[in-house]
């Protein structure tokens, strides 16, 4: 018995020992794939809303294409169609701290599409985040342009939001956007998707 006993407790301690190698070997894997999943991370923390898509059985395919990538630098609104071009170019703002720019142009995106009886809370709720003067993500736009949006947030229609909101598209495209196109987020990005030509 005693004996038995003792075998058991070294199998024991064998496979404990053949599943810290086991392990091992697991992360030594995960080490060679990081470059891969630190891409499908990356995008997975930018773009909350596709991680559902990510988690998918053929999340190979999800990924994003470099034919889509390049597209996103024909024009601005070729990356602001694209949920991923959203996500990754929010990344590139929030590094400028300028991200309240592309996060205002989505809730007036979103404003939009609102229900007529639900149009003044957003309304309000728009103006106090973004517009008014001591608003905590306030936009860059002249004082006129800040009165005129506050008398129309008070009797709202869809189309409240929409010369300040075109105003700050412009500012995005004039400015964040090219530098946006030049940046190490995009370029890395690029490279990583597209194919080997040394093969």
């Amino acid at each position: 018995m005693p004996g038995f006993f003792f075998s058991h407790s070294s199998m024991t301690e064998l496979n404990g020992k053949e599943d810290c190698k086991l392990a091992e070997g697991k992360i030594h894997k995960k080490k060679q794939k990081a470059f891969g999943a630190d891409l499908k991370n990356y995008l997975k923390c930018m773009v909350p809303h596709i991680e559902t898509g990510i988690k998918t059985s053929s999340s190979r395919n999800v990924m994003l294409s470099a034919e889509e990538v390049i597209q996103w630098s024909q024009s601005l609104e070729k990356l602001l169609a694209s949920q991923s071009g959203q996500g990754v170019f929010r990344e590139f703002l929030k590094s400028e701290f300028s991200e309240e720019n592309i996060e205002f142009w989505l809730a007036c995106e979103d404003y939009k599409k609102t229900k007529t009886c639900h149009l003044h809370g957003k309304a309000e709720k728009i103006y106090e985040e973004f517009v008014q003067s001591d608003a905590i993500k306030q936009i860059n736009i002249d004082y006129h342009m800040r009165e005129a949006t506050a008398k129309k947030a008070q009797d709202p229609t869809h189309t409240s939001f929409d010369e300040v909101q075109k105003t700050v598209y412009i500012l995005m495209e004039r400015d964040s956007y090219p530098r946006f196109l030049k940046s190490k987020t995009y370029l890395n990005l690029l490279n990583q998707l597209q194919p080997n030509t040394s093969k």
